[in-house]
């Protein structure tokens, strides 16, 4: 499920300069986090992008084209490595050329990759962007560790934009934390015959944002300084 993966890791306490500000607003933040990367990351405005593991086509397609475009502004998009939604949302953000920096807050050690078939991607993103983890080289997943990596995703943000994801989906954790911390919210409509369209449309009738393109995030975020890379 997992293999070693990389070594130099940086561990940040919270009185620390470069510890994110943003997860103090947690009722819990971390005592400290993992990270390896660029640590200047940390102070760019970030979107969250997440969504259902087992996505559409048309799924993977969006969270490649929004985390692209978004990035080419200068926004740090942020996600959780996994399959599907995910996993696109990083590969878009950096771009064909992988020059562009994504954020990937993982539910493991960074000493550790899951799901494996990650592993390119991790280390994609080891070179020109930034792993975070709280919980310390060695540990390996566990259900418990994602929800926790969620409510870190949802207080890094200043927005969350959810691509796909079913009534239960763990991405309307993270949707619901950063509605809570006050972070916007988006969400992309679907079908209504799709499983994967009611999450979205759970959170557009809770209030959350209807999406159709990028500029429409850009036009919700007019406070957040957009440069390029």
């Amino acid at each position: 499920m997992y293999i070693p993966k990389i070594s130099n890791i940086t561990r940040i306490e919270r009185n620390d300069p470069c510890y994110p500000a943003r997860l103090l607003d947690l009722y819990d933040p971390p005592n400290a986090l993992y990270i390896y990367g660029d640590i200047r990351l940390l102070g760019l405005p970030m979107i969250a992008i997440v969504g259902s593991r087992a996505a559409s086509p048309e799924g993977i397609k969006n969270s490649y084209y929004f985390a692209q475009a978004l990035s080419k502004v200068g926004f740090l998009v942020i996600s959780g490595l996994a399959r599907g939604i995910d996993g696109a949302a990083h590969w878009g953000a950096l771009g064909p050329k992988q020059i562009h920096p994504t954020l990937a807050v993982c539910g493991t050690g960074l000493d550790i990759v899951y799901p494996r078939e990650h592993i390119a991607l991790a280390r994609a993103i080891g070179k020109c962007g930034l792993l975070v983890s709280e919980l310390a080289p060695g540990l390996g997943p566990k259900a418990c560790h994602f929800p926790r990596r969620n409510r870190i995703i949802a207080a890094l943000s200043v927005g969350i934009l959810v691509i796909e994801a079913t009534e239960r989906s763990g991405s309307l954790i993270t949707a619901r934390l950063g509605s809570e911390l006050g972070r916007e919210v988006f969400a992309i409509p679907g079908s209504i015959c799709h499983p994967f369209s009611r999450g979205c449309h759970k959170l557009l009738q809770q209030g959350a944002k209807l999406i159709q393109s990028p500029q429409d995030i850009l036009e919700e975020l007019p406070m957040w300084p957009k440069t390029h890379f």
